[in-house]
């Protein structure tokens, strides 16, 4: 990962993104669940600013097929590297930690595992057959990569009946070869594409912004998003993870997100969450509650 340091020029945070980091005993059972059955989660792998939040409600977003990413995106904090291979014990681990935490919404997420020949396709379907047996009465969200937006593998996947399966875009078109590694915006879509119409869930996807994309850029974002089929989509501020990362262009203010959202709802979105601490899985549940409504109504 090439070196970003630029010290003088790092933007100061505006009050709208300083949050109060706290834990109760909610949020340390979790912490020790996660622990005892060797989870890994994004809320800390990926630094998440909702992490006291969440785990105070007694959610996680858990991260299968290790912590050791195969690409380097220069805005995430995820160690990259040799992956371990995948652990067999690990679906029935995950589906366990989620009864034990009496969640009634899982999201999961993984490392790009480009090592492995599909990509820890199987080993996603896995996760979600032991959750759905563990924990039938659960709703399960799944973030995939992109794998290469190969039908045959995203097929394996939906095969399990996850009810959200999500890829993020995470930035706009000319800005995806800078922030992102071995990543093409047409590959996502692409992947987006075949979620949408093939695989019978839900599909999400979300971008950060703040990294130097322009308005329009993000309204052709969104509109590429509809057009591939997404229903649910989140956009959030990009916070640099450290000096080593790619930098902050700017803090768009909540003014501008909450345009955002208005935006994304008129071109036919079924949910938009839009504002600076927003990330993908931040209160995933109110997403998929809100898609079944409108599909009610309609």
């Amino acid at each position: 990962m090439p070196k970003f340091y630029d010290k003088v020029n790092v933007l100061k945070k505006p009050e709208w993104l300083k949050i109060r980091l706290q834990s109760n005993d909610e949020s340390a059972e979790v912490e020790r669940i996660v622990k005892e059955h060797s989870l890994h989660t994004i809320c800390s792998s990926g630094l998440c600013p909702n992490k006291a939040e969440c785990w105070r409600r007694r959610t996680a977003t858990f991260m299968i097929l290790g912590d050791i990413c195969t690409r380097g995106c220069r805005f995430c904090a995820t160690k990259t590297g040799i992956p371990l291979a995948p652990d067999p014990t690990e679906p029935q681990k995950l589906a366990e930690s989620v009864r034990l935490m009496g969640l009634r919404h899982v999201v999961v997420t993984s490392v790009t595992r480009d090592d492995l020949p599909d990509g820890g396709a199987r080993h996603w379907a896995a996760v979600v057959e032991a959750v759905r047996r563990e924990n039938p009465d659960a709703t399960i969200e799944l973030l995939i990569p992109d794998l290469d937006a190969r039908a045959d593998l995203i097929e394996i996947v939906a095969a399990s009946k996850p009810d959200i399966i999500g890829h993020n875009i995470e930035t706009v078109e000319r800005l995806t070869p800078l922030v992102r590694a071995r990543a093409k915006y047409s590959t996502s879509m692409q992947t987006l594409e075949i979620i949408s119409r093939k695989s019978g869930a839900v599909s999400k996807s979300g971008l950060m912004v703040g990294l130097g994309e322009s308005d329009d850029e993000v309204l052709q974002t969104l509109r590429d998003l509809r057009a591939a089929g997404v229903e649910i989509v989140t956009l959030g501020q990009y916070l640099r993870p450290s000096l080593e990362h790619y930098p902050v262009a700017a803090y768009i203010t909540p003014e501008k997100f909450e345009w955002y959202r208005l935006q994304a709802l008129e071109m036919g979105f079924s949910y938009c969450a839009s504002a600076p601490m927003v990330r993908s899985s931040y209160l995933a549940d109110a997403a998929l509650e809100s898609v079944k409504r409108r599909k009610a109504e309609k």
